[in-house]
């Protein structure tokens, strides 16, 4: 009896809020009730709590719904009945069974800003997930996520993501494009490392990266503004310095011809310069290129793997007594010992 009353209120509530909003949470339901769908001006409607296993189709009318909240239910796939309600703004499918994501579904969800598919049996997402231009907010966590696609990189707007506790062994350099993403979680994952080019990421101020399997921080990392830095349960590299005997520096022709090539690339007015567009097997080899972390200048093939050591309280102002190590891309033996960062080599077992 309480059952059948609770669902009465509610619609009554509905009816004569002019069908704005229906909250249909904790009802036990193992089905959306067809009254759901006599509704065409809903805009917010709440199912979460129950023990739905399917969406029916009736519910592509509700044309004008901007939030859907369908989080603790059955449902083992990403509905693709979805795909027709693209004025939705916030979608909660947390804590169901979900092990596919229909690219269908999820490509034509371009208004959705928030999007939460957290407790999921998730191991993929689509590239289509690359159209949502409007995302600000994502979080998948605690799913079985193996990659995350390079399309991730077109939701200019998104500005927290939330990975941790999945299966990821690395991130998409593609992910740095995301200009206006704040807060990156990414911890309880098996990264081994993080692509170079995270100074991208200008307003990046939390990074959790805690509970992986990195040993090293790339190049610049502590050029971030970060406020909160996670990153224990790693396997950073120690500072344990061992004698290092200066060597005579042989570099190839190759190596000496491409530094050649790339210094007369920097010039504004180069012979060498604009001979290049012909040469594309020339380009793509250059364009692996690097610059040295010390004198700036570029180089193809780094000269040894380098760390330098940085204080998160000193050098980033953070509220941590940990000394964190950083690749170094140096050109030369000459750099290596140059006044400044002590550099130290990595030993390589």
């Amino acid at each position: 009896m309480a059952h059948g009353l609770a669902l009465r209120g509610t619609m009554i509530r509905a009816s004569c809020g002019r069908g704005y909003s229906l909250n249909l949470n904790s009802n036990r339901l193992k089905s959306v009730p067809e009254f759901v769908s006599r509704f065409p001006n809903l805009s917010v409607l709440l199912l979460c709590h129950n023990s739905i296993s399917d969406l029916p189709t009736q519910l592509q009318s509700l044309r004008h719904l901007t939030e859907l909240n369908l989080g603790n239910n059955a449902l083992r796939e990403f509905p693709v009945v979805l795909s027709h309600l693209g004025s939705l703004t916030k979608l909660d499918l947390y804590n169901n069974k979900i092990n596919v994501v229909s690219p269908d579904a999820i490509g034509n969800l371009g208004n959705l800003v928030v999007l939460n598919l957290n407790h999921n049996n998730i191991q993929r997402l689509p590239p289509e997930i690359g159209r949502l231009r409007k995302l600000q907010h994502f979080s998948i966590v605690d799913n079985k996520l193996e990659e995350l696609p390079g399309e991730v990189g077109c939701l200019k707007k998104l500005s927290e993501l939330n990975l941790t506790y999945n299966n990821l062994s690395s991130l998409p350099k593609q992910l740095y494009f995301c200009r206006n993403l704040i807060k990156l979680y990414a911890a309880r994952n098996r990264l081994t490392n993080l692509p170079e080019g995270i100074t991208a990421l200008i307003k990046l101020r939390v990074l959790d990266v805690a509970g992986n399997m990195l040993s090293i921080f790339p190049v610049e990392f502590h050029l971030l503004h970060l406020t909160e830095l996670y990153c224990d349960g790693n396997w950073l590299i120690k500072l344990e310095p061992v004698p290092l005997l200066p060597q005579p520096q042989m570099l190839s022709l190759k190596e000496l011809a491409a530094r050649l090539v790339l210094l007369e690339v920097r010039k504004k007015f180069s012979l060498i310069k604009l001979s290049l567009p012909h040469y594309p097997e020339l380009n793509d080899l250059l364009s692996s290129s690097r610059c040295c972390t010390e004198c700036n200048g570029p180089f193809l093939g780094t000269w040894v793997e380098c760390v330098h050591f940085v204080s998160l309280q000193k050098e980033m102002n953070l509220r941590s007594w940990l000394t964190i190590p950083v690749r170094a891309l140096l050109c030369s033996y000459n750099c290596f010992r140059a006044e400044g960062p002590c550099y130290y080599g990595v030993e390589t077992k």
